[in-house]
């Protein structure tokens, strides 16, 4: 008697190895997705390639890399910090409140991650610039935002918060409704039921999101470069130097650009961590 595949899987049999070879459907499958790996991967590895094949590093010193790669390390920590302070009560909100209109904020705090980085910038200048939106209110106070430290931050900021939104969300969606309640009997409830039962459930999400987050701030060029300019040891991040320094001293770009590179993939493989382990309870 012949088992078919239904039969096999209702009575708990292994299904029959059938070889890649033998199918074109698979082969052809899987030659489209090798091809769009290499058109992934292959840029990076021909960067990596690049800079140990000339000792780019060895282009660092008159570059300006130190003063980039600190300001870049403040503005991202500045970034993350205004960011879960902020973005932790709205993720909240989002995730557990009924309300109006809900929907199109879901989608208008979104927005940033599609928006074209020189529109980014744009949207940011005409807001907090001089002759912006706010411009004469902060003008009346004092405050000149653009070309600083702190318009690098809320650039940054603006293009990388819906990262950690958006987890943070899910992170607090997570959390069976149960938990919660069951807090409530036992006397639990309002900012001390956030505070001690919801958050440190939430925690690990909320991490993960934030390293996401703190990982786009740290590759943002095009609103950065429109709202806060690149001077060099004022505003001039890590991915504006690869760019000022690309004509002149290509090795140089081709080291930062690694650097980059690597804390990025690190950033990354934290928050995969972070969220299998989130998973697993």
């Amino acid at each position: 008697m012949r088992l078919t595949g239904v039969t096999r899987l209702q009575t708990g049999l292994p299904m029959p190895a059938r070889p890649l070879y033998r199918s074109p459907a698979k082969l052809a499958l899987a030659a489209t997705g090798a091809v769009f790996v290499l058109l992934l991967v292959l840029p990076v590895v021909a960067l990596l390639l690049r800079g140990l094949e000339t000792r780019a590093w060895e282009g660092l010193p008159e570059a300006g890399i130190t003063e980039a790669l600190t300001l870049s390390l403040i503005s991202t920590a500045l970034a993350a910090l205004v960011t879960a302070l902020f973005g932790t009560p709205l993720a909240y909100i989002m995730a557990r409140w009924r309300f109006p209109l809900k929907g199109l904020l879901s989608i208008l705090i979104q927005l940033p991650l599609v928006l074209p980085p020189a529109v980014a910038g744009l949207a940011l200048l005409i807001t907090f610039g001089r002759r912006g939106l706010l411009g004469p209110t902060l003008d009346s106070l004092g405050i000149s935002l653009p070309f600083t430290l702190a318009a690098v931050v809320i650039a940054q900021t603006f293009v990388s918060a819906p990262f950690y939104l958006r987890t943070a969300q899910i992170g607090f969606q997570s959390i069976p409704q149960e938990v919660e309640e069951a807090a409530r009997v036992d006397g639990a409830g309002g900012f001390t039921l956030f505070w001690r039962i919801t958050l440190p459930l939430s925690m690990q999400a909320l991490a993960a999101g934030l390293v996401l987050s703190w990982a786009r701030a740290l590759g943002e060029f095009g609103a950065t470069i429109l709202f806060a300019g690149s001077l060099q040891g004022r505003t001039q991040t890590m991915p504006l130097l690869v760019y000022n320094v690309l004509e002149r001293n290509l090795d140089a770009a081709v080291w930062t650009g690694l650097l980059l590179v690597g804390m990025a993939l690190v950033a990354l493989l934290i928050s995969r961590w972070l969220l299998r382990d989130t998973n697993q309870h």
